[in-house]
């Protein structure tokens, strides 16, 4: 039987693989997240693959660690969590009446009986399309505080989704963990979740 941590704090996460059936761990990392390019995709899955790794060598055997990570690129800018309310609305601002990009990056590391370790890092990708908005509704929406602790400052499952003109992909990768890829990969690898 093996033992299974999300090396993540996210609530949202925790939602998504609890809604999928999974018993695990929250033990979040705390390491340095420092990435070696700007390039979307290759950011979250090494940061992903980062936030694992780093918990993954607390334990010898029968482990599996997940880690994951969320950005929106806009125009080839990748947008984290906003700094203070100014940031989220300059962010909303530049996010609305157009399609951006949502990736997330996940990285499995089991760690198995015979001392083995496998790795997996994967990204998904989806398109969102937000609908135009007036400086006062996104000043409204920032208010609210839901959009401080979120990538691209905002939440496509909260008060935002009135925003939210279509996506081309995964929902649940915009919320921040696509569990159907997941599962598939995890199936490849010999598990069942």
């Amino acid at each position: 039987m093996y033992r299974i941590i999300l090396a993540s704090n996210s609530p949202r996460r925790q939602e998504i693989l609890e809604q999928a059936g999974m018993s695990f761990q929250v033990i979040p990392s705390n390491c340095e997240e420092i990435t070696s390019t700007t390039e979307p995709e290759s950011v979250v899955k090494e940061l992903a693959l980062l936030k694992a790794t780093n918990i993954a060598n607390l334990y010898k055997d029968n482990t599996i660690v997940i880690g994951a990570d969320t950005v929106v690129a806009n125009m080839g800018n990748i947008l984290g969590k906003p700094a203070d309310e100014l940031e989220a609305v300059n962010m909303l601002m530049n996010l609305q009446g157009h399609s951006h990009n949502v990736y997330t990056g996940v990285a499995i590391v089991i760690k198995e009986t015979n001392g083995n370790t496998q790795t997996l890092c994967f990204s998904e990708n989806t398109k969102v399309r937000i609908a135009d908005m007036t400086k006062e509704q996104v000043m409204n929406y920032v208010l609210t505080g839901e959009p401080m602790d979120k990538a691209g400052a905002y939440g496509i499952q909260g008060r935002f989704a009135k925003y939210i003109c279509g996506i081309e992909g995964d929902y649940y990768n915009v919320v921040g963990f696509p569990v159907c890829r997941f599962r598939l990969e995890m199936k490849k690898l010999g598990f069942e979740i």
